[in-house]
């Protein structure tokens, strides 16, 4: 999937300047809304056992960084969000929170209506439902990606991006009558879904 994407990073660049893509560039900030609805699955150490659940909500975020060409973008993206959270192996329903970061290199047409893709590594992340029903946990370590997709007029992107995001940590502050029953590293919160969002590109 990298390979096949920096093929096309590769491909893009060499196109625009083909065609005589305008040469603005430089810092650029992007704050967004967004709305997020995911489903996740679990690997809980018996005798909790598996549990598969979805979360959905909304949520801010900004990508930071600068243009080459205007064409090409790279940059930061870091966002946090609040969700319903919905475990339902378990019977685990709680708001939650989260948040991740990471870096994100893209392309858009150098128009005023513009089509842009996008790729998010995901470097670091957690999740954080609150405590429910006699149980509480808290899930670290996340990392994966996100591709992305928008419609952009000049200040103005509507956006989808689909997520694949792992958190390798999961700390068990409560399972049923234990309090802290401690932190596991081999059990995993594999998470996949899609991001709506509406952005507001800016270039400094």
């Amino acid at each position: 999937m990298r390979s096949k994407f920096c093929a096309v990073v590769f491909s893009f660049a060499v196109l625009t300047s083909a065609f005589g893509a305008t040469d603005k560039g430089g810092l650029f900030i992007e704050p967004f809304l967004s709305y997020e609805n995911s489903d996740f699955e679990i690997n809980y150490p018996s005798p909790i056992g598996d549990s598969e659940g979805d979360y959905k909500g909304a949520g801010i975020g900004a990508r930071v960084g600068f243009h080459i060409y205007e064409s090409l973008f790279i940059g930061g993206d870091a966002r946090y969000s609040k969700y319903d959270y919905n475990d339902d192996d378990n019977s685990y329903d709680s708001d939650a929170s989260g948040y991740t970061y990471g870096p994100v290199v893209g392309l858009q047409l150098p128009t005023d209506l513009s089509v842009r893709i996008w790729w998010n590594w995901v470097l670091g992340g957690n999740i954080d439902p609150d405590a429910g029903d006699d149980f509480d946990v808290k899930f670290e370590e996340g990392h994966g990606y996100r591709i992305g997709a928008g419609i952009m007029f000049k200040s103005l992107s509507f956006n989808l991006e689909f997520q694949d995001i792992v958190y390798d940590k999961t700390k068990l502050e409560q399972a049923g009558p234990f309090s802290n029953p401690g932190t596991f590293s081999d059990v995993e919160l594999e998470n996949k879904g899609y991001v709506f969002s509406v952005s507001f590109p800016y270039t400094l």
